[in-house]
């Protein structure tokens, strides 16, 4: 039987739950995912512990607060001026507290991700952390194959 190891194609099944058990991704009811370690699909933390695993191996991990997605970094949030978002995005668009929005990266090839957190008559607060860092989660696998 091929062990997971560092840059291993797998196919698998998993299940990751967050603080409150709910599930964030389940793929246990449909097709199983097909992924390449250390291509950033998992968190470091979560890939670390599926090397050594075999073949058909169903394992359960708890990974504590902070180390599946970092700890919350208060930096992160940050206020966007309305007349930036205007120019990025829809200038007709309103926003709402939850809200996500999509920015695009300084170099124009990837982009990132903030959730609205306050309104402001000229800017928004934006929390740019991971929505689970700083948060206890569970992740369940099932490997099904390993190349």
């Amino acid at each position: 039987m091929n062990p997971i190891q560092a840059g291993s194609f797998l196919t698998l099944h998993y299940r990751l739950t967050g603080p409150d058990g709910a599930d964030i991704v389940n793929t246990f009811d449909d097709k199983p995912a097909t992924l390449s370690l250390g291509a950033g699909q998992l968190s470091p933390a979560i890939e670390a512990r599926l090397i050594g695993l075999p073949e058909g191996a169903h394992e359960r991990f708890e990974l504590p607060a902070g180390e599946a997605f970092g700890e919350r970094n208060p930096e992160l949030l940050q206020r966007v001026k309305l007349s930036l978002l205007k120019q990025l995005g829809d200038p007709d668009e309103t926003y709402h507290v939850g809200d996500v929005v999509q920015f695009p990266g300084p170099d124009g090839q990837g982009g990132y991700a903030g959730v609205v957190r306050e309104l402001g008559d000229e800017a928004l607060l934006f929390d740019f952390n991971h929505p689970l860092a700083g948060q206890p989660v569970s992740f369940e696998v099932k490997v099904i194959g390993v190349l």
